[in-house]
């Protein structure tokens, strides 16, 4: 899978999700916190070839557009997390951002700056989106400052439906 201009910002890069990550999605994923927002985890190698085939699959057809956030360090790169542009299609009015960020890059800034490229790169890739949506469940706090500091403005709450068993915010972004 190509990406034409992936996009990056100071200290963290984003890049295509590829074989060699499936070790340390895996080890992502083995977090409680990360199992609580998310709504498919990946436990098994098994598991982790799907998923990466299906982020493979999503963005062939354009409906999904997914990017593993990496950290450059001396001895190499490391995964960090996971940014996804949701929804781009003329029937939705806003694509939806999503992300996680791995236990061991959290409290650094990470998801915000990771938010920021990927909201960049999909006004700049798609000009016809006006509008970025950023939703979470009312009690992930995190979320919140993520979607503050990346820019996001709070614009409504948003009562659950499955399989989010509580109310959520719906942040948002303008190009």
């Amino acid at each position: 899978m190509l990406i034409e201009s992936p996009p990056s910002t100071p200290d963290v890069a984003l890049r295509a999700w590829c074989a060699d990550d499936l070790d340390e999605l895996v080890a992502a994923y083995r977090d409680p916190v990360l199992h609580r927002w998310t709504r498919a985890p990946v436990t098994t190698a098994a598991e982790a070839r799907r998923w990466l085939d299906d982020v493979q699959r999503d963005w062939a057809d354009g409906r999904r557009h997914t990017f593993a956030v990496v950290e450059e360090h001396a001895d190499g790169a490391r995964l960090v997390g996971n940014v996804v542009l949701k929804g781009v299609t003329p029937q939705r009015p806003a694509p939806e951002v999503g992300y996680w960020t791995a236990s061991w890059a959290r409290g650094r800034g990470v998801a915000p700056r990771a938010v920021t490229a990927l909201s960049r790169w999909a006004f700049d890739r798609f000009p016809e989106v006006a509008r970025l949506d950023l939703l979470h469940q009312v009690d992930n706090v995190a979320s919140c400052r993520v979607a503050q500091k990346a820019g996001f403005v709070f614009q409504e709450i948003l009562p659950a439906r499955p399989p989010f068993p509580l109310d959520g915010h719906r942040h948002t972004l303008h190009a």
